[in-house]
């Protein structure tokens, strides 16, 4: 990890060397909304589907399609890292650390509590590592009666009359935009994360663009849908049956050209659909740009 230099924020480094045009973006588009860009891919998971349930035999854990899009991107960000960029006071940094944020529906009701997630993974993380990690942080919080860290700073900031929370909110906004947000906060924070993913396949729904918040790092929001059987015409001229799944994906446009979202995106998809390629670490983990 390169040595910290003044300008850097405790959870990033500013990027110096990018083009005048990039770095001028943030002070034109000047929040997260408009810098908004959807994308929607349609993936073919046959093979997801066969990985996955052999790799339930194989280790006899618990895995599901949100574990291959949470490994998926982790790998994805070891090889396109300018993905892992956000914006703060309108400069464009490169995050320290690789985070992915989502949602646990305690129970599949509508009265049932929801708490987020925050885990922290490592470049170099294979898909059981993924696996474990996700596992282990679903099983601290699915109880109704547990209240993680970032509950209970909610629940203490709700503690106090209204007025004051826009302060607050107001202060810890202005602290982010110059960087020195309590760290405690930006730990629990489910806004400053890599990536948020939301599985609406779960509820049996189909995905939706998810803004992005201005509050916060997050620089992509990640969301898919319910599973769909679909004829296709195989190598073969024949008609089969293949399985499918929609992602919808909102990303800020300001970290990164068209050309190296296309790319990134292409690699995500290829993971995605040949997830047996996350079974060992990358031969090489890439940083970004000075």
């Amino acid at each position: 990890m390169a040595k910290k230099r003044l300008g850097d924020r405790y959870d990033g480094r500013k990027l110096r060397s990018l083009d005048p045009f990039y770095k001028i973006i943030p002070y034109i588009m000047k929040t997260r909304i408009d810098a908004q860009n959807y994308f929607e891919e349609k993936i073919e998971i046959s093979n997801t589907e066969e990985f996955i349930k052999r790799k339930r035999r194989e280790t006899r854990e618990h895995i599901t399609f949100l574990h291959v899009i949470i490994a998926a991107m982790v790998r994805t960000i070891s090889q396109k890292p300018a993905l892992n960029r956000f914006v703060a006071g309108q400069k464009i940094y490169a995050r320290n650390e690789i985070l992915i944020c989502f949602v646990l529906k305690k129970e599949l009701n509508e009265e049932s509590p929801e708490t987020t997630i925050k885990v922290k993974f490592e470049p170099s993380d294979t898909f059981m590592d993924v696996v474990r990690k996700v596992n282990k942080a679903i099983k601290e919080n699915q109880s109704i009666d547990v209240k993680n860290e970032t509950d209970k700073l909610a629940k203490l900031v709700m503690s106090i009359p209204g007025q004051l929370v826009r302060f607050v909110v107001w202060l810890l906004r202005s602290l982010d935009y110059i960087g020195i947000m309590p760290k405690v906060i930006n730990r629990l924070s489910p806004f400053h994360t890599s990536v948020f993913i939301t599985d609406l396949g779960s509820i049996g729904i189909q995905p939706v663009y998810h803004h992005l918040y201005d509050f916060g790092t997050t620089s992509c929001f990640i969301s898919f849908g319910v599973k769909m059987k679909e004829k296709a015409i195989n190598a073969k001229n024949q008609i089969v049956d293949r399985k499918y799944v929609r992602i919808c994906v909102v990303t800020d446009e300001r970290i990164a050209d068209g050309i190296f979202f296309a790319s990134a995106f292409k690699l995500y998809r290829s993971l995605i659909k040949h997830p047996e390629t996350l079974e060992f670490p990358p031969e090489k983990a890439h940083e970004d740009v000075p």
